[in-house]
Parts: C-alpha cells; structure tokens; sequence
C-alpha cells in the first residue's frame, strides 16, 4: 500500500513539474516565403500576447522550401507568395498529405530602383528586357546613361516564379543578374548602388528605394486589390489537412479583423 502511495505521488509531481516546465503547452512551426513572413512574425507577436504559452518558429528560406517542408511535416504552416504547384499536390499526396490554402493578403510585386534614379515608368516589355539581357543601360529606358545592374530571387522563391509567369513569360534571366536570397537583401542592395533594379513584395517598400510604376499603373492597395496593377499576387498560408487546435486557432486569427488589421499594417493589402 506504501509502495502505491509512493508512486502516485511520483507520478503527480511528474505531471505537476510537466506543467511547470511548459511541456504541454502548444507550439507552431511556420516555414516558407520572405514576402509573408513579415505578416508571419507581426501576427506572432499579436497572438502571443493573446496566447503566451504558445511557443512559435518562424522561418523565411522561399515558398518553395515553406511547401517542402510542409509535405515532409517538419512545419504545421508554410507561407507562400505563390499557389501549389501540380507536382507539389502530387508529391503532398503520395506521403498522405492534403495541403489546404488559405488566402491571407493581397500583394504587388514592384520593380524598384535608387530613389536617384529618373526613371519612374516600366512597360512589361521593358521589364523582360531588361531581366532577359537585351536592354542593358538605364539611358534606353528614361534613365541616365549608366549600365544596369539586374538584381533576380533565387528558383525557390514565389516571387521569382510570379515574376517569371508575369513578366518574363518564358525567357530567361540573364546569366548576369545577381541572385539575391529574399526581399531584404535586394532592398539593401538597392538603396546603395544607383544601377540596380530588383522587385519587393509592395510590403517591403520604404523611403530608401523607387518604386516603379507599371504600364503608367501605380502599385498601391487599391490597384493590387481590383488587380489593376499587372503584377498583382496573392499570399498564402497553407496547411497540412484540414487545421485544428492551435493551427486552425492561429489561422483564424490572421484572417480576423486584428489579423487582417495586422496585413494592412505591415504594409500589404488586406484579403477583405
């Protein structure tokens, strides 16, 4: 009867010090895209305070790797400024996975230059030319006569694939473009280097670079809204089956009110 008193006991401070240690308490793994993942970590810091024993790992490495990892369940969310692919629904399918978008913002894709830069208008043809290598000096273009500097996102990036269907239409970059590994990086090498052109996600736009219009189309919340502005987008979260429990609870909370308060507020359009 000792015996089992004792081990009762153990088992109580096992369960107590379980709950102490926070060994119970949720947590959230969100893998993917550089554009969402500014929305990803404001969210984040919102719903902490709302849930403070929710523990998260957030994580830009592109959309394509955010979609990987979703289908080998090393994340419970994979943000993407793209759509799933065939082969990705696919490959979800042979491993038992069901992957289920959610739309959570609206994005444009803005080529942006110096601020010192005069060119302030890009037709589409332009942009392809200028990515696929035939036009090479901004002086072709309404700039001055300087060469340009063409700054591109890596294979894994949805921007880089949206850019590629939207703008490219089947040519390639040139083998002379710098390949950057997310928004941010070609935002710093902007704002230093009065040659260079890359494209942000409209959310990482600030006074420290030139947006260019597009077609004579401004990318702003309204035109990338109604899909006016020619390289509209939308982001995602997706996730593995249908969510539950803390997934489902953190994906409602980005497409509330407040979370979509918190898209607006970092700079993106909200999805209504």
């Amino acid at each position: 009867m000792m015996k089992k008193l004792v081990m009762s006991l153990l088992a109580a401070i096992l369960i107590l010090g379980a709950f102490g240690n926070g060994a119970l308490a949720a947590s959230l793994t969100l893998k993917g895209s550089t554009t969402v993942l500014p929305i990803a970590q404001a969210a984040m810091e919102k719903y902490k305070a709302l849930y403070p024993d929710t523990e998260f790992s957030i994580s830009g490495e592109g959309s394509g790797n955010g979609i990987k990892a979703l289908i080998d369940g090393t994340c419970e969310i994979a943000n993407s400024s793209r759509f799933i692919k065939l082969e990705e629904v696919k490959l979800a399918f042979e491993k038992g996975a069901y992957p289920v978008p959610f739309g959570v913002a609206i994005d444009a894709i803005v080529p942006v230059v110096h601020p010192d830069n005069s060119a302030n208008n890009l037709t589409l043809q332009q942009l392809r030319d200028i990515y696929n290598g035939k036009i090479t000096n901004w002086k072709e273009v309404g700039g001055s006569d300087k060469p340009i500097a063409v700054l591109t996102r890596d294979t894994s990036s949805g921007t880089y694939e949206v850019w590629e269907e939207k703008v490219m239409k089947g040519d390639k970059v040139t083998p002379k473009a710098q390949v950057m590994a997310s928004n941010g990086a070609i935002v710093q090498v902007v704002a230093t280097n009065q040659s260079a052109i890359g494209y942000i996600g409209i959310g990482y736009l600030n006074e420290s670079l030139k947006g260019l219009n597009v077609e004579n189309i401004e990318a702003s919340v309204e035109t990338a809204r109604t899909g006016e502005y020619p390289i509209s987008r939308y982001l995602f979260m997706f996730t593995r089956g249908w969510p539950t429990g803390e997934t489902m609870r953190f994906i409602n909370f980005v497409l509330s009110d407040e979370g979509q308060k918190i898209v607006a507020d970092t700079g993106f359009v909200p999805i209504r």
